[in-house]
């Protein structure tokens, strides 16, 4: 028998742990429940130990070792077919496990990812997700249901179920075998864009990813990091450029890097003319460490399992959305 276990990588979690983990237990069958506790300073393993033990397995670590890197070290220990990483800031609806397991019995089929709608406003898609992912020609993320800050209402627009680029780390369902076979989540990473940086692994790998909508979860978003913290700016213009670098074709890297750093540079003057110092400065520290990283993501473009071609979107979302002012998913590709 298929075993299955959901996994949910907390530090600092006890609020969203306390108010999500009732409905997360109610709502999963046949599955282990399993908290990673990231070395938390607040009081998450007292939450565990005395008020979720009995239906609820943990693990806790003594240092913080990112998204990346503790799931790695996490998954590793627990012994399941399939693995559903979750956000600790998740609420899941019923029936939401099903489809997403229903998808991995497909063997083609590596990463699945289900609608993920805002919980503040339910009515429309969440940023960490939508309805599936894209990456432009220049590598910059977009979803069905959300381009930049941009989020569509949830109109049934997005129902199916479809191949995408990539899925969401809020909640990513994959087969243990096939994720460490590609080599988990890059910990140089530590946080932001290491699942985009596995799906692409994956396609390259010759499997594919999907979406599932008929399994529905709604996130908070910025449980950990908050979108408007320079931290995240830097991580994700630094681990934007270092997926570049591992996973496009040979003739790609260098004019696709080059113009990236460009796009980057502008979007770090528009910045500092807006007055956002920290993070100008975060894009400018990010670049810089990207360069420092140079060798290590040469080094790691030699291990990934080239079998596939995998294709982006061949045009900028910049361009489109900026400059031809088409503000949602189905207006840029059907272009």
């Amino acid at each position: 028998m298929t075993k299955t276990a959901v996994v949910i990588l907390a530090y600092n979690s006890e609020k969203y742990l306390r108010q999500f983990l009732p409905t997360l237990i109610e709502y999963t069958t046949n599955a282990e429940i399993w908290v990673v506790d990231n070395n938390s300073s607040d009081k998450t393993k007292e939450l565990l130990s005395k008020g979720f033990s009995e239906s609820v397995r943990s693990v806790y670590f003594k240092q913080n070792y990112g998204f990346a890197g503790g799931y790695n070290r996490a998954l590793a220990q627990i012994e399941a077919d399939n693995l559903i990483l979750l956000n600790s800031d998740v609420e899941v609806s019923e029936g939401w496990l099903e489809p997403l397991i229903e998808s991995l019995t497909n063997n083609n089929v590596a990463a699945v990812q289900p609608k993920v709608l805002s919980f503040h406003s339910k009515g429309f898609f969440e940023y960490a997700g939508a309805s599936g992912g894209f990456i432009d020609k220049y590598g910059y993320p977009f979803c069905r249901g959300r381009v930049f800050d941009k989020c569509e209402k949830d109109g049934g627009q997005f129902n199916d179920t479809t191949q995408v680029f990539w899925a969401t780390g809020a909640c990513l369902a994959i087969r243990k075998k096939v994720f460490f076979e590609v080599g988990g989540f890059d910990d140089r990473f530590f946080a932001h864009m290491e699942e985009i940086d596995l799906c692409w692994r994956l396609q390259l790998a010759g499997y594919t990813n999907m979406v599932a909508p008929l399994s529905a979860i709604y996130h908070v978003g910025g449980g950990t990091l908050h979108k408007s913290n320079p931290r995240k700016t830097f991580l994700n213009f630094r681990n934007g450029l270092l997926l570049l670098l591992k996973n496009l074709d040979s003739q790609e890297v260098l004019p696709i890097i080059f113009a990236r750093l460009v796009l980057d540079g502008v979007a770090a003057l528009k910045m500092l003319l807006s007055g956002d110092f920290n993070d100008f400065l975060a894009v400018l520290k990010a670049h810089f460490s990207f360069y420092g990283m140079i060798p290590y993501a040469l080094k790691q473009r030699k291990l990934i399992n080239r079998k596939v071609k995998v294709s982006r979107f061949n045009s900028s979302i910049v361009w489109e959305y900026f400059i031809k002012n088409k503000k949602t998913f189905n207006a840029i590709v059907n272009a």
